[in-house]
């Protein structure tokens, strides 16, 4: 016959320390050490110490007895409680599961807070009211791949770009990069606007999607910068901003819907503004403006790259958005049908740009340049709206009635 030998429970020696003297500190180390339900063994010679041991469990909620035995005088036997103390009754804020490390809960709960995705909430703690709180309508599967590639993609306009660099455009060339940079700063300033409105909506527990629209954000920022300083490079002030321009942009604006918003601004008006940035990082006049779009478009194309992810998410697990966000480009083209759409002086900009020159062939060869430009924003469009899965007749509708301001 085997007899079973039962380990005794550990002891914990606290010496002279009283509980009012951080003892227990030494005796909840001790504790966490153990499963729930076993016991640690308490021993000490500070004077009441087996009190304060007894007062200290009970605020705590671990149970504690008693045995005298001659070698060791008074010991205490507490017995960890599984929730103890302060976090009896605490959430956990994130998954349920306690084996999924820094799951992402499809629904983040108010009385999370502010608190560390996994952190354990303190009962009592106030909640928090963030309007965008369920995983669905906000995430994408490759967010935190994206936002890495933004940290590292991050670039300081005093060091990326060249400001010193020596060119001389004819004037009215020169005033035709001024009219597309005060046209690029004001669509900058709404695709700062936008994520920056719903940033402060979103609940902290969907942080990699916080993050990488705070990077975002910082992207459109530094644009602004740098488009205003070549404003300026060559002693200029920025031109015409439109009345109907600035309706386009505030048509963005106001969407309420994240999902909306992030398929009118990132899939269809940043993507277009892609294409533009390529187009004058192929044919700007002069080495800065070039040097300013090949950085900024690369940008972009990142942001492009957060709202096709989103989208692709949310449209897997609820297909009918498309008809929402079809009638959402519908809508948007109706208010704006009255108004101008993109200013004679942009579009005559563009010319020169593509031109390089004032000159009958010169502008010839520009005007061929911006339609070619023009079919190339609608075929991107098109191809965006076939991945998101429209079929290809309402995909090539879309993408024609999307708003003639770009943006």
């Amino acid at each position: 016959m085997t007899t079973k030998v039962v380990s005794p429970s550990p002891l914990i020696d606290i010496e002279a320390v009283g509980f009012d003297a951080g003892a227990h500190v030494l005796v909840r180390h001790a504790l966490a050490a153990l499963a729930p339900g076993d016991a640690l063994r308490v021993v000490g010679s500070a004077a009441g110490w087996d009190v304060q041991l007894e007062d200290w469990c009970r605020r705590q909620g671990h149970t504690v007895q008693w045995e005298t035995r001659d070698d060791t005088g008074r010991v205490g036997i507490v017995t960890r409680n599984a929730h103890y103390g302060r976090w009896r009754d605490a959430l956990r804020a994130g998954h349920s599961d306690p084996h999924a490390a820094d799951a992402v809960a499809e629904r983040a709960l108010s009385g999370w807070g502010l608190a560390a995705r996994g952190a354990s909430v303190e009962a009592g703690s106030p909640a928090y009211t963030f309007r965008l709180n369920t995983k669905r309508d906000l995430w994408a599967d490759n967010v935190t791949e994206l936002y890495a590639q933004a940290v590292a993609a991050q670039w300081n306009p005093d060091e990326a770009i060249d400001w010193k660099v020596q060119f001389d455009n004819p004037p009215p060339v020169e005033l035709a990069v001024v009219q597309i940079m005060t046209y690029m700063i004001e669509n900058e300033n709404a695709a700062l606007v936008i994520p920056a409105r719903f940033l402060g909506q979103i609940h902290p527990h969907y942080r990699e999607l916080q993050a990488a629209l705070a990077m975002q954000i910082a992207d459109e920022a530094r644009h602004v910068e740098v488009f205003t300083r070549r404003v300026r490079c060559k002693g200029h002030e920025p031109l015409l901003s439109t009345a109907g321009g600035q309706a386009s942009l505030k048509s963005l604006v106001d969407e309420p819907d994240f999902s909306v918003a992030s398929f009118l601004l990132s899939v269809l008006g940043e993507g277009t503004f892609v294409t533009l940035l390529h187009f004058l990082q192929v044919h700007g006049p002069d080495p800065l403006t070039r040097q300013i779009a090949r950085l900024t478009g690369r940008d972009e194309a990142r942001h492009v790259a957060l709202g096709m992810s989103h989208l692709l998410y949310r449209l897997e697990r609820e297909p009918d958005l498309r008809i929402r966000l079809a009638r959402a480009v519908e809508h948007r083209h109706e208010t704006l049908a009255a108004t101008a759409g993109l200013n004679e002086e942009v579009f005559d900009a563009l010319i020169l740009i593509a031109a390089g020159e004032l000159t009958p062939t010169g502008v010839a060869r520009g005007y061929a340049q911006v339609q070619q430009l023009m079919s190339d924003m609608a075929d991107g469009r098109y191809a965006r709206l076939v991945r998101l899965g429209f079929d290809r007749t309402q995909a090539r509708e879309l993408a024609l009635l999307h708003t003639r301001n770009f943006m």
